[in-house]
């Protein structure tokens, strides 16, 4: 066993989601991921088992790991009650903590996804929200959301919210008291410590790549390469 799995093996995930893989294959045949990515979980757990240093920074340098819709349909179906979704997880966090999430195009996407979410939760206490939704990086959305992000206020008071309001409701101000308690929870869980190595990895990359981090952020939310879908299935 290697140095790697050691590490892996030290993440809760690993103990509560890898006990006695039989390789049946029907984590695979349940997830909505594999339908559409080329993307076998079972072949993940196999590797990360075998606990071969080399295959295991495959494994964290690569687009696989971060199919995953972390559904956890897996659990419910596996027969050993194995949780290929939190051996992902834990895969996840260490190419986080190396750096080597920045070696793959679905891993960069890791920089947009930690400024936008956890900066929110951090800032306003909630994953999205609303003030933070550009409509123009979701055109899909359509014309109808389009509105609503222009009549924020008048949209969410017809729906009985308590936008940016004092007191109880959805969507109401979290007071800073709440907000400074969640930050205290991020550094001593470890996620203060993971945003900064985001942002560190990530910094270095989008230097090597030419770009300044704005360029960098925009390129890694929007930009999508062929080659990840898995044809057969569509």
């Amino acid at each position: 066993m290697g140095k790697l799995y050691d590490m892996l093996k030290e993440d809760y995930r690993i103990k509560e989601g890898l006990k006695t893989c039989i390789n049946c294959g029907t984590c695979t045949a349940i997830c909505p991921a594999a339908e559409f990515y080329k993307y076998d979980p079972r072949k993940i757990v196999d590797t990360v088992q075998r606990g071969d240093d080399e295959e295991i920074v495959q494994l964290l340098k690569s687009d696989v790991i971060w199919y995953c819709g972390e559904c956890m349909s897996c659990v419910t179906r596996c027969p050993r009650k194995n949780g290929p979704g939190l051996v992902i997880m834990a895969l996840r966090n260490l190419s986080a903590r190396l750096g080597y999430f920045v070696c793959s195009e679905k891993g960069r996407q890791l920089y947009p996804l930690t400024k936008m979410l956890t900066g929110n939760i951090l800032k306003y206490g909630y994953c999205i929200y609303p003030d933070t939704f550009r409509w123009e990086d979701h055109v899909e959305s359509g014309p109808v959301w389009k509105w609503h992000t222009e009549h924020l206020e008048d949209s969410f008071a017809r729906l009985g919210a308590n936008f940016r309001g004092e007191g109880p409701g959805v969507l109401r101000k979290i007071p800073q008291e709440s907000l400074d308690e969640l930050k205290s929870i991020f550094d001593v869980t470890g996620g203060t410590e993971r945003i900064e190595n985001v942002e560190k990895f990530s910094a270095e990359k989008a230097k090597e790549m030419g770009m300044s981090m704005e360029e960098y952020f925009n390129y890694t939310f929007g930009h999508c390469s062929e080659g990840h879908l898995n044809e057969e299935q569509l």
